[in-house]
């Protein structure tokens, strides 16, 4: 396995000196957001990560290798290139094999950081169940990697274009732990709130890194779901945002879009609609989860030395 990874010199001088190391997500860079913005989100989110004791590793494709860490000028090629690859644990041996140039989905991003040892990754939202997967079967491979990978993952919950009941009985049956930090409920992504009660929350990080630990010590397979809500200040109205997703849903369903074309339509759409403010409140959850994740990694880090 080692021939087909690679580590930045940032990630391999963390590894030789026992830091805490923060994976993250390539796809939200190539596929979430546009140009310059993207690139700027992706410096800004690894700068929090340095601000808080641990080390940034951003996971993607290039040229045969799974790289663990991007340089600036990697950040920069997938921020600006058109032809890049969406890879999902299914595509994951494809890309490799031919060389493409490849982003991480959250699936995939959770898969290689397994494979480099890193415990903890940072993202905005998890894919779950899409709204009228009871005829479509569109459920996003992320929820099956979390019953299967050990890998904790800081998010602002489930994208609100999802099903979100039906994404917490999936985790649920799947043994997927989600818990809430600082909420009781599943935050919905653009909003803090949503009807959905978790089972597990607390409002300290060292609780969590212990859950972790004892998961995984327990060998209790498979990672597990942090959820932390969208700071206040950046949070959208939930009637404003919730309408907005329903219009962008309906207009992908007459349009005949599915499958991984769904999640950057609907995204698109709802920038559109909300004028860029969506894209704010996505950057600023990204930003805060950061945060919260290296803090997370952190405390992991010191309790498993």
């Amino acid at each position: 396995m080692k021939q087909y990874i690679e580590l930045s010199a940032e990630v391999q001088k963390a590894k030789e000196e026992g830091k805490a190391i923060v994976a993250l997500e390539s796809t939200i860079i190539s596929h979430g957001m546009p140009y310059p913005q993207n690139v700027q989100m992706a410096r800004e989110v690894e700068q929090i990560v340095r601000d808080n004791g641990a080390v940034p590793a951003t996971i993607a494709i290039i040229d045969g290798k799974i790289k663990i860490g991007l340089t600036d000028e990697e950040l920069e090629l997938f921020g600006k290139s058109k032809d890049v690859a969406k890879v999902s644990r299914r595509d994951l041996a494809a890309i490799v094999a031919t060389k493409k140039l490849g982003a991480t989905t959250v699936a995939t991003t959770m898969i290689c950081a397994e494979m480099a040892d890193i415990s903890i990754f940072v993202t905005g939202g998890i894919g779950g169940v899409h709204r009228g997967a009871e005829t479509t079967m569109d459920i996003s491979a992320d929820l099956d990697e979390l019953a299967q990978t050990n890998v904790a993952v800081v998010c602002a919950g489930a994208k609100s274009i999802l099903d979100l009941a039906l994404t917490l009985e999936y985790l649920e049956t799947k043994g997927v732990p989600v818990i809430g930090y600082e909420t009781e409920v599943l935050p919905a992504f653009y909003t803090r709130n949503s009807e959905f009660k978790l089972n597990f929350s607390t409002d300290s990080i060292d609780v969590i890194a212990e859950t972790l630990k004892t998961k995984w010590e327990l060998n209790l397979k498979g990672g597990a779901v942090i959820a932390n809500p969208i700071p206040e200040e950046h949070a959208m109205d939930e009637d404003y945002i919730n309408g907005i997703i329903t219009d962008a849903v309906k207009e992908a369903e007459e349009k005949g879009i599915s499958g991984k074309d769904t999640t950057p339509f609907l995204l698109g759409k709802i920038k559109e609609l909300t004028e860029g403010k969506s894209l704010v409140a996505n950057i600023e959850l990204v930003k805060h989860n950061a945060k919260v994740g290296s803090q997370l990694a952190v405390s992991f880090n010191n309790k498993t030395k």
